[in-house]
């Protein structure tokens, strides 16, 4: 298997001189391609940081961050947005534009896609909502819809553009069991038809068996990296 994602000795920070506060310190990780990653921990361990680091969303500033063989750690501005091509986005708040309808929100998943006609957008989009069960739902305003469906939606828009990667933050959160359960096992099996990578970040430990690996973090600091001791964390109560 070859490394999507390869993190060596990375070091973050925010805030600068008196009031700088380091956020990661000297992660190391490697994730393979089609691999489901879930990162757990408590609130502040640093989890969504890195998530957003991996994603392009700001730049690495200390070691090495490579992403699909591009180094990321220093990366400008069009550096950061062309390596965001490649990825899919999923997020507590769904984050739909009210007023656009589904079909028009999942399409927007293609416009960062260049040459792709305008008809196949919407075919392309038509088929991922069936896919995700909304095929009957397609002229719905997200006003029109329950929240496991908002965030199936996501999901839709997430996957349409079939991304080397998909970065979820909470996407359970907001959910109750049995809806952020569908939502889950729903991501992960489009994820495997189309042969991507998961980064997901959760508190909820009811769905850490949908993994192949859990990292555990804590204090910006990346604790393990195995589903035995992690899941042997989650399971004595530890909360993130």
């Amino acid at each position: 298997m070859s490394s999507v994602i390869c993190v060596q000795n990375l070091n973050h920070y925010f805030g600068k001189s008196q009031v700088r506060k380091q956020a990661l310190f000297d992660i190391n990780l490697d994730i393979n391609t089609g691999e489901i990653i879930i990162m757990t921990g408590p609130s502040g361990s640093g989890k969504t940081t890195l998530l957003t680091l991996v994603g392009g969303l700001r730049s690495a500033q200390e070691g090495s961050l490579q992403v699909l063989g591009k180094e990321l750690c220093g990366a400008n501005e069009k550096q950061l947005t062309e390596a965001r091509r490649h990825n899919g986005y999923i997020f507590q708040a769904h984050n739909l534009h009210g007023s656009l309808t589904v079909l028009q929100n999942v399409r927007m998943g293609l416009e960062v896609q260049p040459r792709i006609p305008p008809a196949e957008m919407i075919d392309r989009s038509k088929k991922m909502l069936e896919a995700v069960g909304l095929g009957n739902r397609i002229n719905y305003y997200p006003d029109d819809l329950s929240g496991g469906q908002k965030q199936r939606v996501a999901i839709a828009r997430a996957l349409v553009g079939q991304p080397k990667i998909v970065l979820a933050d909470e996407p359970t959160a907001a959910l109750d069991k049995k809806s952020g359960r569908d939502v889950v096992e729903l991501m992960q099996k489009l994820a495997k038809e189309q042969g991507c990578t998961i980064l997901l970040v959760t508190h909820d430990n009811r769905i850490l068996d949908i993994a192949d690996r859990i990292i555990y973090m804590e204090d910006g600091h990346l604790i393990s990296d195995d589903s035995v001791n992690a899941l042997a964390i989650a399971g004595s109560g530890a909360r993130g």
